[in-house]
């Protein structure tokens, strides 16, 4: 199966520079707990923006340079070769180019909103509801500084 594993704020923002524009702990500990133990998907800023391989999950990079490479890290070049690396149950972690890749492969986003309107240069489009199914939902209030947001599961519509 393929699923995305992502955040994702009210106006699209999924990143800025390179971060993620919110502090979260409770979707970072839902996103090592749904990808454990699986090979991820990523491009190279989403890999290159960790301060090192997230423990127990392979990390598939697909980039279009040809001479990239880093420890850690298993190159693809192109979203059918990264497939081939991984294999069949895989999270999809980013960006939004490799979102927009695998849209029409995957089978399952978990996501969450984080419900606030933020500054960033990433952006991932609302998911087209014709084509997904709302499956779970779980919201939680703002606290502190942390804005509100919501665990989100959609299924691809049958």
């Amino acid at each position: 199966m393929i699923s995305f594993h992502l955040a994702r704020a009210d106006n699209g923002v999924i990143g800025r520079d390179g971060q993620l524009p919110w502090r979260l702990p409770a979707d970072l500990k839902r996103f090592k707990a749904q990808t454990m133990g699986r090979p991820m998907i990523m491009g190279r800023k989403t890999f290159e923006s960790f301060p090192a391989p997230l423990p127990g999950r392979r990390h598939v990079v697909l980039t279009r340079d040809r001479t990239w490479q880093a420890p850690g890290a298993e190159v693809a070049h192109s979203p059918e070769e990264a497939l081939r690396m991984a294999g069949a149950d895989v999270a999809v972690i980013g960006g939004a180019e490799i979102f927009a890749r695998f849209l029409d492969r995957a089978e399952r986003i978990e996501l969450t909103e984080v419900h606030l309107a933020a500054i960033g240069d990433a952006h991932v489009p609302p998911f087209d509801a014709a084509c997904w199914q709302e499956t779970m939902r779980e919201d939680h209030a703002a606290e502190g500084d942390r804005p509100a947001y919501s665990f989100v599961t959609l299924e691809r519509a049958r």
